[in-house]
């Protein structure tokens, strides 16, 4: 069945466009011009994915994010902004969003972007039901990287995380993470003292690779450390500059 999707942008010329772009992509679209009437659709007819621009009047696309979550709601959100300095982009995660796109954006990019969040939630033996897809790293675990136990628990330079329920722990502090924070850390601590490369990250927890230019990642990262990182403690995502990143207590 098509995917449906709930695109808020205060811009007609670009919801017109957008709602018309992905409809012949093949996706059902529910198109609406502020978070009101966002939130109000959202709370109708649940969607498989939202669209919310940042800036509109009244309620805007980071505060509609805010009260889904709020609500317990975990559908994927794609944000749009134009707003491009890394502090925005943070506010944004921060708010439960779990992905952006930067105006002026390529709408194959939208598409691309749409089908990685979408494919992270859809069918879970497609994707071991662990966020990430099931086809086969290009890192390969050494002896001590971490592995689940029978009750789908991993655990990895003091850090816990249950992948069935999706709760992770650094001690005996529980990480509040977004649902791309904690692929990510996933990923990380499945493949624990490990440097895992720009693009391989890029494939597993997004599905396709934004290229050179991307500071996607970046954020990611950076915003990943300041919810795990506790003062006197060792650090444990390390920058391997110009390679990658890897988890370790050094």
């Amino acid at each position: 069945m098509p995917q449906n999707v709930l695109l808020a942008e205060d811009d007609r010329a670009i919801r017109h466009a957008l709602e018309r772009a992905l409809t012949l992509e093949g996706y059902e679209v529910t198109a609406v011009a502020d978070g009101v009437e966002a939130l109000a659709q959202a709370h109708r007819n649940r969607p498989d994915v939202l669209v919310l621009d940042v800036m509109m009047p009244g309620i805007d696309g980071l505060q509609v994010c805010r009260v889904l979550r709020a609500e317990g709601d975990r559908t994927p959100i794609l944000m749009l902004t134009a707003l491009v300095e890394t502090a925005d982009r943070i506010a944004g995660l921060d708010a439960g969003a779990d992905d952006y796109v930067v105006k002026p954006f390529d709408v194959e990019e939208v598409f691309a972007r749409l089908r990685a969040l979408l494919r992270r939630t859809g069918n879970p033996d497609a994707f071991g039901g662990l966020g990430a897809p099931a086809r086969p790293s290009t890192a390969s675990s050494p002896a001590s990287a971490s592995s689940p136990d029978a009750g789908g628990l991993l655990t990895a330079a003091g850090l816990r995380m249950d992948v069935q329920a999706r709760r992770a722990w650094r001690g005996a502090r529980e990480l509040e993470l977004t649902r791309t924070e904690f692929d990510l850390l996933e990923l990380l601590v499945r493949n624990v003292g490990i440097v895992l490369d720009h693009a391989t990250i890029y494939d597993r927890i997004w599905g396709y690779d934004f290229g050179p230019g991307s500071k996607n990642l970046a954020v990611y990262v950076g915003y990943l450390r300041r919810k795990l990182d506790e003062p006197g403690a060792a650090a444990l995502i390390h920058t391997v500059r110009g390679v990658g990143y890897a988890l370790r207590e050094d």
